[in-house]
């Protein structure tokens, strides 16, 4: 664990000047670096990342090494958040990281033999980095995560992001996705054209119109459904 600094003064941080930090920050610092939920830990550092101070980042650079992945998209998370390109490069690697580690977090349905498998943790810790872009909103995401919408993987979570970082380059690519297998993917590609604004996605969701399959995640709502309701709405919208 890295120590917090006992002073409310800080040394410079990659070029930044040394000024006084509040204690309400040391507090979430305290808080962020004691936490181990990792959702938990991301809404704390939301919180210091609205505090704008960049100082925070000498306590937490350590942990940009964890070998808990989920922390360690955390602490890229409150990098990119403030501005240090360090955060999008780590969560960015997290997604092409194959390699052996130990259990973390992030795994919601254990194995069937009670056992721990590598390859389980590692779709859980690439599904969160893919998450984790979709918090940055940073728009040089959007080609790595166009990439990842036939990664079975990650897919599932790769529209929130792309809707999250509201980039009009990704309503082509998601037009395409409409074309998977999968109902519940296509609901979730529907929303996120939805929240893009996608215009040009309308002849492709009336074709959806007859489609009845329902999806399997989150709620049980049939594509059709939702492809009326996402039109409704992007005919409404202002060209």
């Amino acid at each position: 664990m890295v120590a917090i600094l006992a002073s409310s003064f800080v040394m410079p941080v990659f070029g930044h000047q040394e000024k006084q930090r509040s204690p309400a920050t040391d507090e979430l610092v305290r808080q962020f670096i004691g936490e181990r939920v990792f959702w938990k830990q991301l809404e704390i550092g939301k919180k210091l990342v609205a505090s704008h101070d960049p100082s925070v980042l000498n306590d937490l650079a350590e942990l940009l090494k964890h070998e808990d992945r989920h922390l360690r998209g955390n602490v890229a998370f409150v990098f990119a958040g403030l501005g240090d390109e360090r955060g999008f490069a780590v969560i960015t690697a997290i997604l092409e990281d194959r390699s052996d580690r130990p259990e973390g977090q992030g795994q919601v349905v254990g194995s069937s033999d009670g056992r721990y498998h590598v390859d389980q943790q590692v779709r859980a810790d690439r599904y969160y980095a893919a998450h984790l872009l979709g918090d940055i909103k940073d728009r040089r995401a959007v080609p790595i995560l166009v990439q990842l919408l036939r990664d079975e993987d990650v897919k599932f979570i790769v529209p929130w992001a792309l809707g999250e970082i509201g980039d009009k380059d990704a309503d082509a690519p998601l037009i395409d996705a409409l074309n998977d297998n999968d109902p519940s993917f296509r609901v979730y590609v529907i929303h996120a054209l939805e929240k893009l604004g996608a215009r040009e996605a309308l002849p492709k969701l009336r074709e959806l119109l007859p489609d009845q399959e329902m999806s399997r995640l989150g709620d049980r709502v049939s594509v059709s459904a939702t492809a009326k309701a996402a039109i409704a709405k992007l005919e409404a919208t202002p060209q």
